[in-house]
């Protein structure tokens, strides 16, 4: 069994920030990271970040994620594993990983979980017809191995993935047919929602499916009209003929390893469903685990680096690792994250967020 001073579970974007400034505040940190890259969801990313210059504004998610991965190999004091993939946490303090087909153990001295999320599905007649994607996949395909999906697409959900994968859609060559929402409103950014009505696309707000079509894959997809009550309105059917229906739906946090551990959990609807309770340095009840990232709360990239970073350093310091420029980092990083969550569709995040703060310093 190997010790190490911090294990960080995930290499997105949450995870591979605590894990260089846990590393830059002296502590030996194991990355790692069960599919085969580092980068997480950001290695998918075409579109620009907002935010200003230390949340990356005006670059690409897989400009940010190569940024990363270099300031990650930079550090000396940082193994990095992939293909790694955390079985289990015990009440020892033990945890087991299996790499390659081998397994090994290591007791951390602190555990960074930043596990990210998982996509949401929906329930409707012939639903697992070949042709039908999560928005994820569709990323993956499109951008990582420039495999066209679909050729006429329909896109359900009007969140900040739903408009900036039906826009990446339409530069990939492949006809949108139209964005559809259950909600009354728009939830992602306005600035992506623009591009797509710019380029003909109608976003349909109080809409969902009725069913899918096909036998062995999608033909055409039928949705209807919600009242306000969320049911579905009789006489206001309309199919639209596809070969591709996107869902993005929402996230589900990844928090496995926080229930096993004994982590205090809190069902947070604005935050995606059960996350850990955790007081203001991302330490969870369990004194020796924090989280960084959409295991705590389904939030934008630019959030989970900066929680990510500032798990790292309160990790880092628990161990007695410090630098001179410590306090000031972690006051800068706080100011960072107040700030990117005080804009108007941060607000249900924030309410969430009121949930699961615990008030004093464990």
């Amino acid at each position: 069994m190997k010790e190490v001073d911090i294990v960080v579970i995930g290499g997105g974007p949450a995870g591979l920030s605590a894990a260089v400034h846990a590393a830059k505040m002296g502590a030996g940190v194991l990355l790692l990271e069960r599919s085969q890259a580092l980068g997480g969801q950001l290695v998918k990313q075409t579109h620009k970040f907002f935010g200003s210059r230390q949340e990356f504004a005006g670059e690409r998610g897989f400009d940010i994620a190569h940024t990363l991965m270099e300031q990650i190999a930079q550090q000396e004091k940082i193994e990095v594993w992939t293909n790694a993939t955390a079985l289990g946490y015990y009440p020892d303090g033990v945890l087991t990983v299996k790499r390659n087909e081998n397994f090994r153990t290591f007791r951390p001295r602190k555990l960074i979980v930043a596990t990210g999320a998982s996509e949401k599905a929906l329930a409707f007649p012939n639903n697992d017809l070949p042709g039908i994607y999560g928005a994820g996949a569709v990323q993956t395909l499109m951008n990582l191995y420039g495999v066209m999906p679909a050729k006429r697409v329909l896109m359900v959900g009007a969140g900040n993935i739903g408009v900036i994968v039906a826009y990446q859609l339409l530069q990939a060559g492949v006809e949108v047919a139209a964005v559809i929402e259950a909600a009354p409103r728009i939830g992602g950014y306005w600035v992506h929602a623009s591009k797509i009505r710019r380029c003909g696309v109608p976003i349909l707000t109080g809409h969902t499916i009725r069913q899918a079509h096909g036998t062995t894959q999608l033909t055409g997809v039928t949705v209807c009209r919600l009242d306000e009550k969320w049911t579905m309105i009789p006489g206001t059917d309309t199919l639209f003929e596809v070969d591709g229906l996107c869902l993005a739906v929402g996230l589900s946090p990844l928090t496995e390893l926080l229930w096993q551990a004994g982590c205090k959990m809190n069902f947070v609807p604005e935050l995606g469903g059960y996350v850990p309770w955790r007081n203001e340095y991302l330490q969870t009840t369990h004194k020796n685990v924090y989280v960084a990232g959409d295991v705590a709360g389904v939030e934008e990239a630019s959030a989970a680096m900066v929680e990510g970073k500032l798990a790292g350093l309160a990790a880092a310091f628990a161990l007695n690792h410090q630098t001179a420029d410590f306090a000031a980092d972690y006051r800068a990083a706080k100011q960072q994250l107040n700030a990117l969550r005080s804009g108007p569709l941060s607000a249900k995040v924030c309410h969430g967020l009121c949930k699961v703060m615990l008030e004093e310093a464990m």
